[in-house]
């Protein structure tokens, strides 16, 4: 009986995890949407309606200005409705009769809004939780190091840590010990500890920020390597006699940090389409909605501080891939409404509808695909 209890009580809490994600997803798509909308509203151009999802309402509620505001069944989308946008209308504030650089701020507007909401995570991320500057947690006795716990890494044999540039402190650990030489490997003594055999090799340098000071301190802590199996397999494990949690950030360091860091998981998802591009990863690195719902799920039910990391992240992957001139996103939306700038015409609304009917076909067609292929490997 008890297990069964258990069993439900498992099964719920993924539930509630799962709908945690999707409400998270809900909310980027909501932002992106809310862009259009608030900058359509700041020109002048005349909204039929906005969607928070997509299928049938389940709530419907009409303004004073005409607009409808529904709430529709299913929660994997949404659409701000401009009048003309997809059909000819005499109104002068329907959309394409509006000036082209209006129409692109309002093409572009959900992209800015994604990217200031990645901003702002960031920034949320950073101050509750800290994200890739350690901070030491707990020193090991048994290890020689002058690290003491508290102390932040800022630097290891002279190298910033940073996301940014892909310096985690495990990178730079890691390039220490394999730019190490064969004689180097060779010098080493031993230290037993629970059963373990650890090879102490030399020191490495580390910059570090004690007891909240401004001025930075250099403290060495010695380098070991053990073995381990790994799924029958022996691995190299490197350790360093402390272990060491995220560093939270203050107000003024988290404010500063929030921008770049935001830029910085654009520049990955950006080097992620060009290695899916190029060959470099294949199709079960992909995922379309539902691979993204579990995934934030299962990560979010391990550590709640994971479904922040996702925040920033998720933000900075819509605002990317909707600014791509792929047809029935914005970028192809801004690219037909710049030819048409440049050239004094539009092209012909009914092949630039084709065209983004296409693409949007396309689109479901790929993310159902990689779903379907995710449930099966």
């Amino acid at each position: 009986m008890l297990s069964m209890i258990a069993s439900f009580a498992s099964v719920m809490t993924t539930i509630g995890y799962v709908l945690l994600a999707l409400l998270v997803l809900l909310v980027m798509i909501t932002i992106h949407e809310l862009g259009h909308y608030t900058f359509g509203k700041i020109l002048g151009f005349k909204i039929n309606e906005f969607a928070i999802g997509f299928g049938k309402a389940i709530y419907k509620k009409t303004l004073k200005s005409g607009e409808v505001f529904s709430i529709r069944i299913i929660p994997l989308g949404g659409y701000c409705a401009f009048a003309g946008e997809d059909e000819d209308d005499a109104d002068p504030n329907a959309f394409n009769n509006k000036k082209p650089w209006k129409r692109l701020i309002v093409q572009f507007g959900g992209v800015f809004f994604n990217f200031i909401s990645a901003i702002i995570f960031a920034f949320i991320l950073l101050i509750s939780f800290g994200y890739d500057v350690p901070k030491v947690n707990q020193v090991d006795t048994n290890f020689q190091t002058n690290i003491q716990s508290n102390d932040v890494i800022r630097e290891i044999d002279g190298v910033k840590v940073d996301f940014i540039t892909d310096n985690t402190a495990n990178v730079l650990i890691n390039k220490h010990y394999s730019e190490m030489t064969q004689e180097e490997l060779d010098n080493y003594t031993e230290v037993t500890i629970d059963d373990i055999t650890y090879k102490r090799y030399d020191d490495l340098n580390f910059t570090i920020q004690r007891e909240g000071e401004s001025e930075w301190i250099s403290v060495n802590a010695s380098l070991y390597a053990y073995t381990q199996n790994i799924d029958g397999k022996e691995s190299t494990q490197l350790y360093v006699g402390f272990s060491t949690v995220p560093y939270q950030h203050t107000f003024g360091e988290a404010l500063a940090r929030s921008v770049p860091l935001a830029c910085a998981f654009a520049w990955k998802v950006l080097v992620f389409l060009w290695m899916l591009l190029t060959g470099g990863i294949g199709i079960a690195d992909i995922g379309g909605p539902f691979t993204t719902i579990s995934t934030i799920a299962e990560y979010s039910q391990q550590n709640i501080a994971n479904l922040f990391v996702f925040l920033p992240f998720i933000a900075a992957n819509l605002a990317v891939f909707n600014i791509l001139p792929i047809p029935a996103l914005d970028g192809s939306r801004m690219l037909f409404t710049t030819i048409e700038w440049i050239r004094g015409k539009p092209i012909n609304r009914k092949v630039e509808g084709y065209i983004h009917m296409a693409g949007l076909l396309i689109l479901f067609a790929l993310v159902i695909f990689v779903d379907i292929y995710h449930l099966f490997i």
